[in-house]
């Protein structure tokens, strides 16, 4: 499956997935779609549709957004220095399609390697484990818990 960013996908994005994909923008905490999400599949870039992360890997951090304990596929996420806010902290953004995903920390669960991926449901699009299949992601049920 080829994952790239095209016109036609970004005209798609709502006013709000636009302003946090393609400007780095971030949901208010508390209000993305998917933070209580806990249905098995995975979720992919809203834009590329690149594989990002599995349900098997959501956690309940607190923070008020949908927090992941690491990538699916990691050359599908690339970290970079973000220094904005008067803070350093690691920027998340997809590969392929360059959409700004949110920020990672060092303060995840330790048993699970300690990472917190901070991430704006808005940059997302969740498949479900039963539609894994039909929209071509069948490689990646192992992913999933509950096959």
């Amino acid at each position: 499956m080829k994952y790239e960013k095209s016109a036609e996908a970004i005209a798609r994005l709502s006013p709000e997935e636009y302003r946090v994909t393609q400007q780095s923008g971030t949901e208010r905490p508390g209000t993305g779609k998917y933070l209580d999400n806990h249905e098995p599949g995975i979720y992919v870039d809203i834009v590329s549709g690149e594989p990002l992360f599995a349900s098997a890997d959501k956690f309940e951090s607190g923070c008020g957004w949908p927090s992941f304990t690491k990538p699916i596929v990691s050359e599908h996420v690339s970290e970079l220095s973000d220094t904005t806010l008067g803070m350093v902290r690691t920027e998340v953004r997809s590969t392929n399609a360059d959409s700004h995903l949110g920020h990672v920390f060092t303060d995840g669960p330790r048993d699970r390697g300690g990472l917190r991926y901070c991430i704006n449901s808005a940059s997302l699009r969740f498949i479900h484990r039963d539609e894994m299949e039909t929209e071509g992601y069948g490689n990646l049920l192992d992913q999933v818990e509950g096959n």
